[in-house]
């Protein structure tokens, strides 16, 4: 009976390679969410503290703080009827929580590396009302992928059914990405 790893191997450049990948894909979303909400500036924050991540910023209070409050920001604009934006914020949240990658071989974890990228294409959508511009985004995403950030999403089993919309097209880039050949793939960090 083969036994499985209780974790998941993942360094720091492991998850700073992640959270790049994460911060290229929610970026582009920004402008939709400040169009809808010019002053509020939570999801930028959130950006801003992931990429110092990427920088080498450690990971701490400063990056969880600014994820929790683009979450708010997210429910805001949801609140107020404005889903682009709702979904714009929630790339954000995705981009500062992808430096939390649990190092735990569940399928959920998926979400950590996917999450900005499918929220973003969800947020173009909704501000398009056309569906192809999902997968034009997704598509984008995935030449953005770098080959630690395959490596890393290879690690963990496929993502899970469920999630709306927004489960669909990470479900879309994960089995894209897993395709790809590990070394070669994507744009160089």
């Amino acid at each position: 009976m083969a036994t499985h790893s209780p974790t998941v191997t993942l360094s720091p450049s492991d998850l700073r390679e992640v959270a790049r990948f994460a911060v290229a894909c929610a970026r582009p979303a920004l402008a939709i969410f400040e169009r809808e909400r010019p002053d509020d500036r939570r999801p930028q924050t959130a950006i801003d503290a992931a990429q110092a991540f990427v920088d080498g910023a450690k990971r701490g209070k400063a990056l969880r703080d600014s994820a929790w409050a683009a979450q708010r920001a997210a429910q805001d604009a949801r609140d107020a009827g404005q889903g682009a934006a709702s979904d714009a914020a929630r790339a954000a949240v995705a981009a500062a929580g992808a430096a939390f990658l649990h190092p735990l071989p569940k399928a959920s974890q998926v979400k950590h590396i996917l999450g900005a990228a499918a929220h973003a294409a969800r947020a173009f959508e909704l501000s398009t009302g056309d569906g192809d511009v999902a997968a034009d985004r997704i598509a984008h995403a995935r030449s953005l992928a770098h080959p630690v950030v395959v490596d890393v999403l290879r690690r963990f089993p496929a993502s899970p059914s469920g999630g709306g919309r927004v489960g669909e097209l990470i479900r879309r880039l994960d089995a894209s990405l897993r395709t790809l050949p590990t070394a070669g793939c994507g744009a160089p960090g």
